[in-house]
């Protein structure tokens, strides 16, 4: 027996496939690649951590 498919989901599937592609695409054109924004973020919590230590009351 075929097996029973959701048109409706497999629409959507398609649709979030096809953002993520012009996502990725975007991002490697203007953006920063994963690995760089974490690091990017990494380093400003941990400057913005050293500065809180520093502070006086």
């Amino acid at each position: 027996m075929a097996e029973i498919v959701n048109l409706r989901a497999k629409r959507k599937e398609a649709a979030r496939k096809e953002a993520r592609k012009k996502a990725d695409e975007n991002a490697a054109k203007h953006g920063l690649t994963k690995a760089e924004r974490n690091l990017q973020k990494a380093r400003a919590d941990q400057a913005r951590a050293n500065l809180d230590g520093k502070k006086r009351e």
